[in-house]
């Protein structure tokens, strides 16, 4: 929703979920992230054919130019809409490269009759765009805008500047996704961007793993029902579950789906769950552990016994994961920079999916395995207050600072257990990827990190059944697991652009990485959590100048220079 995406020589936005067919659409259940989010249920994006249209789309942007005739017109002015031919030279149309938008999730076409003219617009004469390059270069400067008005022709570069438009146009406030939307009111100055920007769209998602009880299957064919049960009495449910209830095992009886049906009228209270109290929640799951009963069971972790001795230190608590399953909400979006703003303060709005509330939400499921660690809270706790730690957590705090002063928002503070186990969680994917068989881009990480938990929980994000083959949640059998973060750490104490990396300092995104790059650290965007900030590998080893001392490592098996 609201989303470009180019479909041969086209260009499309898709529509808001008010013009969805709700009924391809295939439930997903997941009801402690459904009250999260405020909605009822979440259901399947279709997938049906080109030719049936499951998802609904427009024409975006409009503005398109022939590159025969060279003429620069909104689409309906060249051909039919369910056409994308020029009707005076037979070539195909090809859509404007670029748009306007704001923070607040507003886009529109950009300006080109306002960037050309400058405010020197004569409406005696007759006005017709052209667009040509000039083959010189790839460059802004070798495109050029001209009109039949004899206008001075002029190129585009500067026009992606973050003031470039100031005084020539304001935001229109429009919303094309949401189909009937009126234009909002709007008073920031819109930035110009290519529409194949990632910058054009940043998704919202709030993701979930499926515990106990909410996990087994009475509770999933409670929530295929759920729409009539919820509104059935208390003192009424047990006649109106005959036809659900089974006598025999292995289907559900009758208590144990009377009892499910109150555990979920239980979460329709008034109190909201937080993401935090969703983390919380599959924390103690996985700590605790829950062992399989019944092959139709989505969540399975059984505590590891034959941890090392010399990972103990390291080690609080080990869980194989060899069943678990994931669902990941699209809640809105956002657009110029994400809306979550994690460790660096929310800096664009989050636009709406729908022009009218509705009572689900898009989302994805994913089956897979994984392996969860916790660590030591008391050995992370002596650890974070050595002066090397303090001071090189203090260079993140003041990127923060500098962050939050920039966008008027309240400054986040820099964790050294959150930067410890975001990187170490960073070295594990890397070299699970070599163990476990699976690439990097299919492995995810999710990190718990309130009080009183110091965990990691490495899964697979494949949405198929690659996603369960057995080969992530056996790497965490006795020695192996400690084997592979001992050769993990041996990985990390060496980058190939040392000495440059472990000398950097304020690196990355919103400089909130210090020792660290591509060539040791940074992961595919779909397996970190953080956008790959966060990140320091001389925490986990040290540094050269400090004699390779003061990391979480230094002096353990396979830490340290």
């Amino acid at each position: 929703m609201g989303a470009l995406f180019p479909a041969r020589d086209e260009s499309f936005m898709i529509l808001g979920l008010d013009d969805w067919k709700e009924d391809l659409c295939k439930e997903i259940p997941e009801p402690r992230l459904a009250r999260s989010l405020g909605v009822q249920t979440f259901k399947l994006p279709p997938s049906g054919s080109y030719k049936s249209r499951d998802v609904p789309v427009i024409r975006f942007p409009e503005m398109h130019y022939c590159p025969s005739c060279r003429r620069l017109d909104f689409h309906n002015t060249f051909c039919s809409w369910d056409a994308n031919v020029c009707e005076d030279c037979s070539r195909q149309l090809t859509p404007s490269r670029f748009v306007v938008s704001c923070v607040n999730g507003h886009i529109d076409e950009f300006p080109y009759s306002r960037w050309l003219h400058q405010g020197d617009f004569d409406v005696s004469k007759k006005h017709r765009l052209s667009l040509r390059t000039r083959g010189e270069s790839s460059s802004l400067s070798d495109i050029v805008i001209s009109c039949s008005c004899g206008v001075k022709s002029r190129t585009m570069a500067g026009s992606f500047g973050r003031k470039a438009l100031l005084g020539l146009t304001k935001c229109t406030g429009r919303r094309p996704w949401l189909n009937g939307s009126e234009s909002e009111t709007c008073s920031e100055v819109p930035r110009t961007m290519q529409r194949g920007s990632s910058s054009v769209w940043f998704p919202a998602v709030r993701s979930a793993i499926s515990i106990p009880p909410w996990s087994d299957k009475v509770h999933k064919l409670i929530g295929k029902y759920w729409p009539i049960l919820e509104r059935i009495p208390v003192e009424d449910l047990r006649p109106a579950l005959v036809g659900l209830a089974q006598p025999t095992p292995p289907g559900p009886g009758m208590d144990d789906l009377v009892a499910a049906v109150l555990q979920r009228k239980g979460l329709l209270g008034d109190e909201k769950i937080t993401e935090q109290d969703l983390r919380d929640d599959e924390f103690k799951a996985l700590y605790d552990g829950f062992p399989e009963s019944s092959s139709h069971q989505q969540f399975v972790s059984l505590p590891v016994t034959d941890v090392p001795e010399d990972a103990r230190g390291v080690f609080e608590r080990v869980c194989q994961v060899s069943r678990l399953r994931e669902v990941r909400a699209l809640h809105g979006f956002s657009r110029v920079a994400p809306s979550d703003g994690e460790g660096s303060g929310a800096v664009s709005a989050v636009a709406p999916l729908a022009l009218h509330r509705t009572n689900w939400l898009p989302a994805v499921e994913v089956h897979g395995e994984g392996v969860f660690m916790n660590f030591d809270e008391d050995e992370i706790a002596q650890w974070a207050e050595s002066d090397f730690v303090v001071e090189r957590v203090g260079v993140l705090q003041n990127a923060l600072n500098l962050k939050a002063a920039e966008t008027g928002t309240p400054a986040v503070e820099a964790s050294a257990k959150r930067v410890l186990l975001h990187t170490l969680a960073h070295v594990l994917i890397q070299e699970l990827a070599l163990d476990a068989g699976y690439p990097a881009a299919s492995l995810r990480e999710r990190l718990y990190t309130n009080d009183d938990q110091a965990g990691i929980l490495i899964y697979t994000a494949s949405a198929d059944s690659a996603g369960s083959l057995g080969g992530l949640s056996a790497q965490a059998d006795g020695e192996r697991l400690w084997n592979v973060v001992r050769s993990g750490i041996a990985r990390a104490s060496w980058c190939s652009t040392d000495p440059v990396c472990i000398e950097s300092t304020e690196s990355g995104k919103d400089a909130l990485n210090l020792a660290a790059c591509h060539a040791c650290l940074l992961v595919p965007e779909t397996s970190c959590e953080l956008a790959n900030t966060y990140l320091d590998r001389a925490l986990l080893v040290g540094t050269p100048e400090s004699g390779y001392e003061g990391g979480f490592f230094s002096g353990r098996d396979g830490g340290g220079g």
